[in-house]
């Protein structure tokens, strides 16, 4: 028998989960159970859900359904298209009614029938897997994992808030933190999540594709212009722009970005004839653009112009109890992408991620589950399936164990001598802009 994707049900009843868990474990590929709702959000933007089935009432002595209610129309605004079927121990037509109003798919009475239970929520399901069918592949797909912190939170509600704006959003994080994550969540959020996001790293392209990249060519523009070509603003029309890395680009480069972000038209390369582009613009960057116009290595002029609105996405180590969320997220996509079995973590395995700094963030947490995962064949994962590097140690003149460590340091060194100045890095060192770019990322500078 097809089974009918990911269930999850929230009641404060754990007998009544317990009981749920059995009678549905035949009919669902996934069966998630919370107590309480509060964790209901965080939940229904990580994973992918077929249908949700919410109790009516959380708090001893009130039963008249408004908590229902509520999270109802919470889970509705967060996941437009989830089936809800609603769950109460008391039969009132006009609650039900009303639910059904507000956007609620059914209504299940308790004590409930089996049969009519499986029947209502298997039919739910198929119905979002029909609606799922018809919309864009990733449309209503959540990218962005909030967790619970204090400074999450607070960024969450930021971004709803501009999400749907065209103000231009700045991005900025340590590397491995979500920024290009956070930059598709805003545009799926957004009025312009029906047209294309196009994405462009800044540190990736070399000086002399920068204008035919972005911009496009004619034909006959240059040696190997066989034929026009749009560039990314063109790519990205009606949609929304994410230039990854701004930080990266060259200070003489920065003047034609800027010109045709005031006109929001761009030329082709090759043309004079001037083509009007309706982009909303994010960037991203893991440098401080402040002390860099400081340095008259960014205009500032620019910096005002892709800085409507900031957002700053905080390290791993500062927001501790997302770690382990996190964590069990990976290990069950890594699980399942590499058929291993679904594992948890034990003990010491979790202490030890706890403790580790977290240089990387999260891309260096979800790297170091992945391996793992792949190593490990039981339903455990215990401390030694984690390889995670020591801290660096803060000593001076202390010898390089091995040649990679070694080139990390030249390249710190080096960029802390030329106050992040990447031509003059890459100079210094005697190698390309690109290739120092390239170590850069692999090194997590």
């Amino acid at each position: 028998m097809k089974k009918n994707g990911n269930i999850l049900i929230v009641d404060d009843n754990r007998g009544v989960l317990a009981a749920l868990q059995l009678l549905l474990k035949p009919h669902f590929e996934r069966i998630a159970t919370l107590t309480s709702p509060a964790s209901l959000p965080a939940m229904l933007r990580e994973d992918a859900w077929s249908v949700l089935l919410l109790d009516m009432n959380f708090t001893s002595g009130i039963n008249n359904g408004n908590e229902g209610l509520y999270w109802l129309h919470e889970a509705k605004r967060l996941r437009p298209d989830l089936p809800v079927v609603l769950f109460t121990a008391y039969a009132d037509i006009d609650l039900a009614v009303r639910g059904i109003k507000e956007g609620a798919t059914d209504f299940v009475v308790k004590p409930w029938d089996n049969h009519r239970l499986v029947e209502t929520l298997t039919a739910a399901s198929r119905n979002m897997g029909n609606a799922s069918a018809k919309d864009s592949p990733g449309r209503d797909k959540p990218a962005m994992y909030w967790g619970e912190s204090g400074a999450m939170q607070h960024l969450r509600a930021l971004v709803e808030k501009v999400a749907r704006t065209d103000a231009n959003v700045l991005i900025t994080g340590e590397n491995g933190t979500g920024k290009e994550m956070l930059a598709r969540e805003l545009h799926r959020l957004s009025l312009r999540g029906g047209h294309p996001l196009v994405s462009v790293d800044m540190g990736a392209i070399t000086e002399t594709l920068f204008e035919s990249e972005l911009f496009g060519h004619v034909k006959g523009a240059f040696t190997d212009a066989r034929a026009d070509r749009a560039g990314k603003f063109e790519a990205a029309d009606h949609g929304t722009l994410f230039l990854d890395e701004i930080g990266n680009l060259p200070y003489h480069l920065q003047a034609k970005l800027l010109t045709v972000l005031q006109r929001r038209s761009i030329v082709r390369v090759g043309s004079n004839t001037p083509i009007p582009v309706d982009i909303r613009l994010v960037c991203a960057t893991n440098r401080d653009l402040a002390r860099m116009v400081a340095r008259g290595e960014f205009r500032e002029d620019l910096l005002y112009r892709i800085n409507t609105i900031h957002l700053e996405i905080p390290p791993l180590r500062e927001r501790p109890e997302d770690i382990l969320p996190l964590a069990e997220q990976f290990i069950r996509r890594f699980s399942a992408q590499y058929k291993k079995p679904a594992s948890v973590l034990d003990e010491a395995a979790r202490q030890k991620l706890l403790r580790h700094p977290w240089k990387g963030n999260i891309r260096e947490l979800e790297h170091a589950i992945e391996k793992a995962v792949i190593i490990s064949d039981g339903e455990t994962l215990p401390a030694e399936a984690f390889q995670l590097p020591r801290p660096a140690q803060p000593v001076s003149g202390s010898p390089a164990s091995t040649l990679e460590e070694m080139e990390r340091r030249m390249i710190s060194q080096a960029l802390d001598t030329c106050g992040g100045n990447l031509s003059a890095v890459a100079a210094r060192l005697g190698i390309t802009r690109q290739t120092l770019y390239n170590k850069m990322k692999k090194y997590n500078l």
